[in-house]
């Protein structure tokens, strides 16, 4: 029996109408900017799922997914494909010493602690709030009073997701000391050249879908002692950078820390904050 046989291109370019309606929507809704050299990277990235639906073009596309019974569905999936999400463990070391070495000591001297609550703000797969949790555990061992809770966000589902599982291939821990390793993985025994998180460490992470363009977060309500949002606000043009950073220090507590990417920085921005080291700062009272 013969299949019949359709029309439909290899790949689908995107036109300039369905380009400029798309980019406004996810620079409008998630304030990530969409300039049009990043026209080629959306087509490759989409292209798979367009031609899974059976369209043809991209205004049949956007028309599907900006229906009503799939805001939740199918546009959903496109914004996953759309977030960039790189990351690595202990990212960016010169954070964590500082942390371990100089913040934290000086945070449990203080008088009437309970709880440090820490936000991982766009944890792509889990690296970076699974440092966390070694850092801070590796700390708690020296300090056995001192407690934490955690929060990981992120705008992506599949990131999450993907970071609730804490499964890493053996390349994305050679960094870690096999003292580490010991302490906070499990070798899968099925695939060798996988690892996973130990559940007793999974389990302190609080996983939360968030958008830094909504009101105040959303569902947050604690007042945080340390925030890392590292890497994820060169995706904004300046004025949201600002008005992000500004909702940040709406939510960390007097004194508490903001920690940005190397490559971001709140310079000539109106922002409650005073810089304590590179890419380090803390919120003013």
């Amino acid at each position: 029996m013969m299949t019949q046989a359709t029309d439909q291109p290899l790949f689908v370019r995107m036109d300039d109408e369905s380009f400029a309606r798309l980019s406004s929507y996810v620079t409008r809704e998630y304030g990530i900017k969409l300039p049009v050299n990043k026209r080629s990277m959306l087509e490759s990235r989409l292209n798979k799922k367009v031609k899974s639906l059976g369209l043809d073009n991209y205004k049949q596309f956007l028309d599907h997914i900006f229906s009503e019974e799939e805001k939740q569905g199918d546009l959903l999936h496109v914004i996953d494909l759309i977030t960039t999400n790189k990351t690595d463990f202990f990212r960016e070391p010169e954070h964590f010493k500082f942390l371990s070495g100089s913040f934290l000591p000086a945070w449990t001297e203080q008088a009437n602690r309970q709880a440090m609550n820490v936000w991982s703000a766009g944890c792509s797969s889990g690296e970076e709030p699974y440092t966390l949790v070694m850092v801070l555990e590796e700390f708690r061992k020296r300090n056995p009073a001192f407690n934490y809770s955690l929060l990981a966000s992120d705008v992506s589902i599949r990131m999450i997701q993907a970071a609730f599982k804490g499964v890493y291939t053996l390349d994305k821990i050679a960094a870690i000391s096999n003292e580490m390793r010991r302490a906070y993985f499990l070798r899968s025994k099925v695939q060798p050249d996988l690892v996973r998180v130990k559940p007793e460490y999974r389990k302190k992470i609080n996983y939360r879908r968030i958008n830094f363009m909504d009101d105040g977060f959303g569902l947050i309500k604690h007042d945080y002692d340390i925030i890392f949002c590292r890497n994820v606000l060169i995706y904004f043009d300046k004025a949201t950078q600002e008005r992000v950073i500004r909702k940040f220090a709406e939510h960390l507590r007097p004194g508490g820390l903001l920690f940005l990417g190397h490559s971001e920085s709140i310079m000539g921005m109106n922002v409650p904050f005073r810089q304590l080291r590179p890419t380090v700062y803390q919120a003013m009272a």
